[in-house]
């Protein structure tokens, strides 16, 4: 019972991120039903955590409740996704302010470290690898904001931006090593203005290319004579 308790949260958690993404990316396109059974088989877990992630999302605005038909993706733009980044732009350049005012000389070579390794992950494409050093270096950051109430915030906004798949974005990798670089020359030289800036343009630069990458998937599948297909999106993510 005890151990019921403690993992099927997890399970509901990850399925939810699952979803969020397939969402997100445009791999589940607006108007797609979604079924508990194919996901839950895609994430090999039963059908009870994946109908809880279902209703959370339904709470979110991600999926309808349609009578008779069941969870559908509900509307999303290409312009809601840019709104999201914007929001979390904003949120993530006082914190990258707040940090750089904060930040030691062992803090930023922590950053230093972390960015080193996104570059490698990134030459040898390695996906995986590259976009957990990327949540890593921006945790870094927030963390030493040490604003509690504005990570916690930040934390709320981030929950509609998914950390998967960025890597097969075109263009994504190297802009993120990049911006990354821009920022971190203003973190060392302790010019909280310009890593303000620099934090609010990378992510906005992010958001910017994943709506143009969800606008051209839902363009190209609405192009297509098929009905919304929820196995070719479990697929593609």
């Amino acid at each position: 019972m005890t151990e019921r308790k403690r993992v099927r949260p997890q399970l509901s958690d990850e399925a939810s991120s699952y979803i969020r993404a397939l969402i997100m990316s445009g791999s589940l396109r607006p108007g797609a039903q979604v079924r508990p059974e194919v996901l839950g088989e895609a994430l090999q877990i039963s059908t009870t955590p994946v109908r809880e992630a279902l209703q959370s999302l339904r709470v979110e605005g991600f999926l309808e409740l349609v009578p008779r038909k069941g969870f559908q993706v509900a509307p999303l733009t290409g312009k809601d996704i840019r709104d999201i980044f914007r929001v979390q732009a904003l949120i993530g350049g006082e914190l990258a302010a707040r940090a750089t005012l904060n930040a030691s000389e062992g803090d930023i070579a922590e950053l230093e470290a972390l960015h080193h390794e996104l570059i490698a992950a990134a030459a040898r494409h390695d996906e995986v690898l590259l976009e957990e050093k990327n949540h890593a270096f921006h945790r870094e950051i927030n963390m030493l904001a040490d604003s509690r109430k504005i990570i916690w915030v930040m934390g709320l906004v981030t929950r509609y931006v998914p950390r998967r798949f960025y890597s097969n974005i075109q263009g994504w990798p190297q802009a993120t090593v990049d911006d990354h670089s821009k920022l971190l020359e203003a973190i060392r030289s302790k010019d909280a203005a310009t890593a303000r800036q620099e934090m609010e343009e990378h992510i906005m630069h992010s958001g910017e290319l994943l709506a143009a990458h969800f606008d051209e998937r839902v363009a190209a599948s609405e192009g297509s004579d098929e009905a919304p297909d929820q196995a070719q999106g479990l697929a593609r993510v």
